[in-house]
């Protein structure tokens, strides 16, 4: 028993360790991306888990001879190494860089709600109460094409509401409506906003730009149909993780852009705002990374399934800081800062051409200790950034229906920035 303990205390710490500094090598990037997630994300459970596995085998005589003490040490070390995520994800608000955004601290329009339903996994899976749920609606059909969306908006009816559109990630060629972005979903039809969960097509049967221009028929479907779900067809904002945040900066950004809208080119697709999570901004310079994302194998195998090298133009084309400029719509930029699969770099840069470029407001939260994908996991930190995403939101339809431009209310910095996160 103490070699068992030995070896617990051994991976305890390498898997703390690796919490703190993710490994960036193309062999190690995939382990060190999921054991970093779970550990970081599921801390408070990993915790638990390590303290009982430890107990138990220095309970039938693990503490026998050096190896076991030594073990212990180690398991001890590693589990203060997860409790320093844990008080790193409680302290975690928004970090704001230089620039505020029409965030909402008490909408007049809408009842608040307590978030503390987001931290209870089984609860962000299923309607809340008061969460009216319409499932698998066409959005659209073209031969055997049939692409479909799911619907969550309160169960009261009114007037018309704020609608959100909600773009899965899995890297262009995996992911689904059910699996992501249902907290959010689900907190913001309790505040009074219609959203959309829309599916497209994914890669390698897709080829690039087909995921966009199928995303574009949604924003141009929602504005023919909006109505019928209690939204309202001239407010739409857009929000999505990963290749979900890549492609929630191209519809905001590229709106109107005839090549991402074929057979529809007349029809507006701009939209009125854009949370992007984790996204990928630049595929063609290299930057965060040590070659462009665009020369990556799973780029120019499957999903543009070009040589990056003889078509640079395209990936360009392809990157949502090639359609920066003066009218780009307010941005809420999301990013964990211990994200090992997209580097933290990649949103700092895109944030400070967004703001050199734009007029509207841009705002950057950078959520310490996070690693990509972390409001996959309902948690404390999911919490609180879905609470900021709503009251940005909020503030963005709230100066909507005023007729004034995007503003910041002098109390909202304060606001996000207590307690300290240092």
């Amino acid at each position: 028993m103490p070699y068992v303990l030995l070896a617990l205390g051994i991976l305890f710490a390498l898997a703390a360790a690796n919490a703190h500094a993710p490994r960036r090598s193309a062999v190690l990037l995939a382990p060190s991306f999921f054991l970093g997630w779970l550990t970081i994300e599921m801390a408070p459970h990993v915790l638990v888990t390590w303290a009982a596995a430890t107990a138990l085998v220095a309970a039938f005589g693990g503490l026998d001879g050096w190896a076991g003490w030594t073990g212990l040490v180690l398991a001890l070390a590693g589990m203060a190494g997860i409790a320093a995520t844990i008080v790193a994800s409680r302290r975690t608000v928004v970090t704001l860089r230089d620039s505020g955004a029409p965030l909402d601290l008490d909408p007049e329009d809408a009842p608040r709600y307590p978030l503390a339903h987001l931290v209870v996994p089984q609860l962000c899976l299923i309607p809340r109460k008061g969460v009216r749920v319409d499932r698998n609606i066409v959005y659209r059909e073209e031969g055997r094409l049939r692409l479909k969306l799911d619907v969550f908006r309160p169960a009261d009816d009114g007037e018309l509401r704020p609608g959100l559109m909600q773009i899965h990630g899995g890297a262009w060629v995996i992911g689904d409506k059910r699996e992501q972005g249902l907290p959010l979903l689900n907190h913001m039809a309790l505040q009074g906003w219609v959203g959309f969960n829309v599916n497209y097509r994914l890669s390698p049967r897709a080829t690039w730009p087909e995921h966009l221009i199928d995303l574009k028929h949604f924003v141009a479907w929602y504005k023919e149909h909006a109505e019928e779900y209690g939204a309202d067809p001239n407010f739409l904002c857009v929000t999505g993780g990963s290749a979900g945040g890549h492609l929630t900066a191209l519809v905001a950004l590229s709106a109107n852009e005839p090549a991402f809208q074929p057979g529809f080119e007349d029809v507006d697709t701009t939209v009125q705002g854009a949370v992007p999570f984790y996204g990928v901004y630049n595929l063609f310079e290299a930057g965060p990374w040590p070659v462009p994302m665009g020369a990556t194998r799973i780029m120019e195998k499957m999903v543009v399934k070009k040589p990056f090298a003889e078509n640079r133009e395209v990936y360009a084309q392809a990157s949502p800081v090639t359609y920066i400029g003066e009218d780009s719509p307010p941005f809420f930029v999301i990013h964990g800062s211990r994200d090992s699969l997209i580097p933290v770099a990649e949103a700092r840069r895109f944030v400070e051409q967004l703001r050199d470029a734009s007029g509207a407001p841009v705002i950057y939260a950078e959520m310490k200790g996070a690693q990509h994908a972390f409001d996959v996991f309902p948690s404390y930190r999911t919490a609180r950034v879905i609470e900021a995403v709503e009251r940005y939101l909020t503030g963005l339809h709230r100066q909507y229906r005023k007729g004034t431009g995007p503003a910041v209310p002098g109390e909202v910095t304060q606001s996000l920035e207590e307690p300290s996160v240092g």
